[in-house]
């Protein structure tokens, strides 16, 4: 079956801020004497923020108080953006441009909430590539749960197998592989395994290597 969508992650895959979000996590758990985060993030990655909470709190229990953890370290967060900017991965505009020329629908699925998607696209200016937003906000269970892909795909009016999904995470592979689509997975802080080796149909190394996997196939859909 033809490939029509490609939908993308955000964090890890259109933009440097999974690194960034590790950073801010990391410097205020030191400043607030939380121990193992560095043990901890990898969990979270790909999740939405309800389902962050809850394994924030089945982690360290009642001892600290993750609502205002969460606010420190979105603060760290957005003043370094505000500071230096928003880093974009390498081919996100070279990918984006081969994919409109090409005539895919381009979509997201981002366990963020929608209105930090919104901001991100906006300041990046690349908003107007995508026709459909999923956010985390939008789901009660996100990644690993397929929801937030099935949705996406429900949007773009596409069948899950018609669909490429560009992931950086084993969460997000996963999400996107029980949903039945084309898992692609873009390596960023988790390194694939053989899990992940058997549930994406490639692993490339940057978008530009997505890119010219798409080409192989783009002239025969």
């Amino acid at each position: 079956m033809a490939v029509k969508a490609v939908i993308f992650d955000m964090d890890g895959v259109l933009f440097d801020t999974e690194r960034l979000c590790m950073d801010s996590w990391l410097a205020v758990a030191g400043e607030q004497g939380i121990p193992e985060m560095e043990t901890f993030f990898p969990t979270c990655i790909g999740r939405n923020l309800t389902d962050t909470k809850a394994l924030f709190q089945e982690f360290y229990g009642a001892a600290y108080d993750y609502e205002g953890f969460r606010k420190q370290a979105s603060a760290w967060f957005h003043n370094y953006i505000g500071q230096k900017g928003l880093p974009i991965k390498t081919g996100v505009r070279e990918l984006l441009n081969f994919l409109r020329e090409a005539g895919y629908d381009i979509g997201l699925a981002s366990s963020t909430s929608r209105p930090t998607v919104e901001g991100h696209l906006e300041r990046a200016g690349i908003r107007a590539y995508f026709r459909s937003l999923t956010t985390g906000d939008m789901v009660e269970h996100s990644k690993p749960c397929p929801d937030i892909y099935l949705m996406a795909c429900k949007s773009m009016d596409v069948a899950p197998p018609q669909a490429m999904a560009v992931e950086d995470s084993p969460n997000g592979i996963r999400a996107a592989h029980s949903a039945g689509m084309i898992p692609v997975m873009v390596p960023d802080l988790i390194a694939p395994d053989e899990e992940m080796r058997e549930k994406s149909a490639v692993i490339c190394r940057d978008l530009l290597e997505v890119m010219r996997f798409l080409d192989k196939f783009t002239d025969k859909r």
